[in-house]
């Protein structure tokens, strides 16, 4: 379980499947290091104060509808160009 402390308040990502939440954290991860446009999307929050983990999570949450959209619309990610 990711906790993440902000201000009084304590949120946490509990829900789910652990293990498919583990694989998404992972990915999360890896994506937030490695694909140009998430790892901006994490650094933006970063910089903005926001906490690394609450990054991190918000980049699993784009990366599922990332992952979503593909599975719709039956075509390969296609990256924004610059």
């Amino acid at each position: 379980m990711v906790r993440v402390r902000l201000d009084r308040k304590e949120s946490f990502i509990g829900g789910g499947r652990e293990s498919a939440r583990s694989a998404l954290f992972i990915g999360a991860m890896v994506a937030a290091r490695y694909n140009p446009q998430l790892k901006q999307f994490r650094d933006k929050l970063v910089a903005a104060g926001k906490p690394k983990v609450l990054a991190l999570v918000a980049v699993a949450r784009k990366l599922i509808t990332i992952l979503n959209a593909i599975l719709r619309d039956r075509r390969p990610w296609q990256p924004l160009p610059a």
